[in-house]
């Protein structure tokens, strides 16, 4: 059955499309100035064999699903939007950063974007070589084509000396930091099919760890954020490092809610469903006295495994002389209390180069920076990797909208293609 048709592009709305192993969630934002006010939300559940590991697996499911979930978000903002930004999760996605040292041979001579833009083509050449190397590994020796999704400059040093522009300034040395996130041409193309089966207009690609970075990390240059993101959705857990407004990186390994789920179903003998339903009773302090037992056994088995992953995907962040000792949760998975509980109690941390005991907190919506919310329903933590969504929407259209006259930054992000 063919969808119904969307309306011409508006520049005023952008939507938000966080396409979830457990939920498809969309969001209508409306543009006022810098900032993104939602004014539609829709969320619709997902079955069991739509998604495998935070990635596209039944494409017509997926797409009827996005569908539903746009129907409610723009019934609600009284708008048909089409401009859309959509995540893309799952083991496979690589995000890093790479640091590159240049000598120039002609010091006394100004940088200037031409030069930037071949310098950041290097970076983005040589972190593609290295993802396409890492997948190849992961997969046992099979070449995997990639694309690159999102980029970043993390920081800048001209003979030692730190600058947050480089245009204009002389110097040998260069060392540049880049943060670059690459992922399969397979689950881009299935986000790219999806898109047009839903005759939206795709305006970027986000992967999802660090778009829910720029959520936190926002414009402000000063405002050096240092924390360590960690995106708990139903098939896998999405971490990014920001260190002093940075995204140091981002890693992702497939363990979300759904596998507690599994837990509880097999201690108990009980259907998926069941299970779901037993787990949340379970975290809402609404299960029957006879069940607690075996069901907080199941989960703690699975949680053993789940921190076992944080600390393997943190222990990977070696390039940093100590981790930051802020954790912010977001995504359905971090509902579970005992998950948070043994992120605040247990003594995962203790083997990582923490300077002291991380704390342990949720974001929320309206810690978001430069999204608010019109509606009254973004009132949790389930939204904040959409609300990230808007924000690198955000980000790509003030970037790209600006032609010869714009910014030094406008240019260079333009060729970061962000």
């Amino acid at each position: 059955m063919a969808l119904p048709k969307r309306g011409k592009p508006v520049d005023d709305y952008l939507i938000a499309l966080d396409i979830g192993t457990e939920f498809v969630k969309a969001l209508v934002g409306r543009v006022v100035g810098d900032e993104v006010e939602i004014i539609g939300v829709g969320r619709v559940h997902q079955e069991l064999s739509d998604m495998q590991a935070g990635a596209i697996s039944d494409i017509s499911a997926v797409v009827s699903n996005c569908d539903k979930a746009l129907s409610k978000a723009e019934q609600q903002a009284g708008v048909s939007a089409r401009t859309a930004v959509i995540g893309i999760a799952g083991e496979l996605v690589k995000g890093t950063t790479s640091t590159v040292r240049f000598t120039r041979k002609n010091p006394s001579r100004e940088i200037d974007i031409e030069e930037m833009g071949r310098i950041i083509d290097l970076v983005q050449e040589r972190a593609e070589t290295k993802a396409r190397q890492q997948l190849a590994w992961e997969l046992g020796g099979k070449d995997v084509e990639v694309r690159l999704v999102n980029s970043a400059l993390v920081r800048m040093d001209i003979d030692g000396y730190k600058v947050t522009n480089p245009v204009g300034f002389q110097g040998r040395d260069l060392v540049v930091e880049m943060y670059t996130a690459f992922a399969p041409m397979i689950h881009i193309g299935a986000l790219e099919r999806t898109a047009k089966e839903l005759d939206l207009e795709l305006l970027a690609v986000a992967a999802e760890p660090f778009a829910v970075a720029r959520s936190v990390v926002g414009d402000d240059p000063s405002a050096a954020v240092s924390a360590i993101l960690m995106d708990v959705g139903g098939g896998t857990t999405d971490i990014a490092v920001v260190n002093e407004g940075g995204v140091e990186g981002t890693k992702m390994f497939g363990i979300g809610g759904r596998a507690f789920t599994h837990g509880v179903e097999r201690e108990l003998g009980i259907s998926f469903p069941e299970a779901e339903s037993t787990k949340i009773n379970f975290s809402d302090k609404k299960l029957d006295e006879s069940k607690i037992k075996p069901v907080k056994q199941a989960i703690k088995k699975t949680l053993n495994v789940w921190v076992s992953g944080v600390e393997l995907a943190l222990s990977e962040f070696d390039k940093l002389d100590h981790l930051p000792n802020k954790i912010l949760l977001c995504g359905g998975g971090s509902s579970l209390g005992m998950l948070t509980e043994q992120l605040e109690t247990g003594e995962w941390h203790k083997e990582l180069p923490f300077t002291k005991k991380p704390l342990v907190q949720h974001i929320q919506p309206d810690e978001v920076v430069g999204i608010s919310d019109k509606t009254g329903d973004v009132n949790d933590h389930t939204l904040v990797t959409a609300m990230g969504l808007l924000r690198v929407g955000m980000d790509t259209l003030s970037s790209g909208g600006a032609g010869d006259e714009g910014t030094v930054k406008d240019k260079l992000n333009r060729i970061l293609r962000i």
